[in-house]
């Protein structure tokens, strides 16, 4: 079975969809498959390639809008030429990451067109952060319009959590159940082993020194400005950041350790050895994929209650939720995670076995096959559509 997902961003761009989609196509193959991933161009990357884990590429030429956070497909000859050898390669399903880029709209209509059988995977529990006043009216107007775009294509909606598949209905979407988001449990095991690196000693701290670790993009939406604020009250406590974006340099001046984004296997040695991961987000989050690398790693967990944490952390026997994102109430969780370390530890074997059981990429693809088989009868195809 040939597969192609469509993900507007993509490795080694950082980020949770973007892994999503990965640990899907790697499974594809894995399994004798064939994934095809379509995704946005980047400076210094072929326009197509098959990838060290025959993963096959495609990367369209678009505007990188927003920073690049929303690429835009660009019209010309390039994106025809890519688009047209596309769809010769004989592709059986579609799997179509988030409902609201433009590439997911043209994505939804072309296999609707071809009479590809898909399903829609979204991601979010929120509108995309465009601020107040007329630029955010613009945001949710254009959020409906794709959604509804997308909706009209006839394809399935499926949501990465709970909260994910409830936030759907804001669009007149009934989602047909929930792909959650997943780890691979043993990878993560070999990573933290492949040349592990001592992070206190690399930081320059003491053996046994308090270590609170954040991972994620830099931004304010993220809560690691709100983090630092917390940790500044608490003498001796470190944090580690790993991550990128246009907060690094006020994060360094409050006494952050700004890391960058690191190879994956940093960040899992990272969680590993902290004495807690911490993540006081005001994101729409669809289910961050941090968390359950958190809970995979064993390392205890300070969140917010957002989307996903219902699935993971059911109780308080399985990590802390924060009252609210605010410094104090995140200064008081800490306070309490770092006092007592073996109750901390007790909750995140918890968490643990609870990924073990319930978020693994293998169960993950296996409902996306049995899904794709039962598309046997696809609708005929519509080229006036």
């Amino acid at each position: 079975m040939t597969i192609c997902f469509f993900s507007a961003q993509y490795l080694p761009t950082p980020g949770g969809v973007e892994r999503y989609t990965w640990n899907l196509a790697l499974r594809c193959v894995r399994e004798g498959g064939r994934a095809i991933v379509v995704t946005s161009a980047l400076d210094g990357l072929p326009d197509h390639e098959v990838d060290g884990d025959g993963i096959e590429i495609y990367r369209l030429p678009v505007f990188p809008a927003m920073g690049g956070r929303f690429p835009v497909l660009r019209p010309g000859p390039a994106l025809g030429r890519l688009t047209r050898r596309l769809w010769r390669e004989g592709i059986d399903f579609c799997v179509i990451q988030t409902r609201m880029y433009v590439q997911s709209v043209w994505a939804a209509r072309a296999a609707r067109r071809r009479g590809i059988p898909a399903l829609v995977i979204d991601h979010s529990t929120g509108y995309m952060p465009m601020g107040g006043g007329l630029p955010g009216l613009a945001g949710r107007c254009y959020e409906q319009l794709a959604c509804r775009l997308v909706r009209a294509a006839g394809h399935p909606f499926y949501g990465v959590s709970g909260a994910a598949c409830r936030w759907l209905r804001t669009f007149g979407v009934q989602a047909a159940g929930c792909l959650p988001n997943a780890v691979d449990p043993q990878a993560l095991a070999e990573e933290a082993r492949q040349d592990a690196l001592d992070w206190r000693a690399a930081l320059g701290l003491p053996a046994g020194a308090p270590l609170v670790a954040f991972v994620g993009r830099l931004i304010p939406e993220k809560g690691a400005a709100a983090l630092a604020e917390a940790a500044a009250g608490l003498p001796g406590v470190t944090v580690a950041a790993a991550g990128a974006g246009p907060q690094a340099d006020a994060l360094r001046a409050a006494g952050v350790r700004v890391l960058g984004a690191l190879p994956h296997a940093r960040v899992v040695q990272l969680l590993c050895q902290a004495n807690c991961y911490c993540l006081p987000t005001r994101y729409a989050e669809g289910f961050p994929t941090t968390l359950l690398e958190a809970a995979a790693c064993g390392c205890p967990i300070v969140c917010t209650p957002t989307a996903g944490t219902e699935e993971l952390l059911p109780g308080p026997g399985y990590g802390t939720l924060l009252e609210s994102a605010d410094p104090a109430a995140i200064r008081r969780a800490l306070q309490a995670v770092l006092a007592v370390p073996a109750a901390a530890r007790q909750k995140a074997q918890a968490a643990r076995r609870r990924v073990q059981e319930r978020f693994t990429w293998d169960a993950v693809f296996a409902t996306i096959k049995a899904i794709a088989a039962g598309a046997a009868h696809p609708p005929a195809a519509d080229h006036n559509y």
